[in-house]
């Protein structure tokens, strides 16, 4: 191997509710370095699930990452000039981050006011097991089924 492999960065814990997992989405969420934009959006989007829900807005988020977490992930793989869809097993912190990204990007897709409101909706959606991003989970499940049998490709 010629190079190292990269060091994992610590997440610091968000200020508010000490959570690694709740600095790393505001991190995806932020643009342009706005952090401080990027809290209130995720803090408020908090606030309207407890609100809609009744209940405690970082369980329902937790729940929400947790349902779109993908175990499964087809990779393209080319054997003697084919290209085959290859089915694997996500790393934690790999499906953490596709969970994160799904959602981020599937709110901002929602027909709502402001983003705060659609990170609740999605939040709310995936925590229930609907939504858009917990279908993009079961379509690359889906996917990683249907190609089951190239896995023997793995290496």
């Amino acid at each position: 191997m010629r190079k190292k492999k990269a060091t994992q960065r610590l997440q610091v814990p968000d200020p508010k509710y000490g959570d690694r997992l709740v600095s790393e989405f505001i991190n995806n969420v932020m643009k342009q370095g706005k952090k401080h934009r990027a809290r209130r959006i995720f803090y408020d989007a908090l606030a309207l699930i407890e609100e809609r829900t009744k209940n405690p807005g970082i369980d329902v988020f937790k729940k929400a990452v947790s349902n779109t977490r993908p175990m499964l992930e087809v990779k393209a793989r080319r054997v003697g000039g084919a290209t085959y869809q290859v089915p694997t097993e996500v790393r934690g912190e790999r499906s953490v981050a596709l969970a994160i990204r799904w959602l981020i990007s599937y709110a901002s897709d929602r027909k709502d006011r402001s983003m705060s409101q659609k990170l609740a909706a999605e939040f709310i959606a995936a925590s229930q097991g609907e939504g858009s991003a917990v279908k993009k989970k079961e379509d690359v499940h889906k996917m990683a089924e249907a190609n089951k049998a190239f896995a023997h490709f793995k290496w």
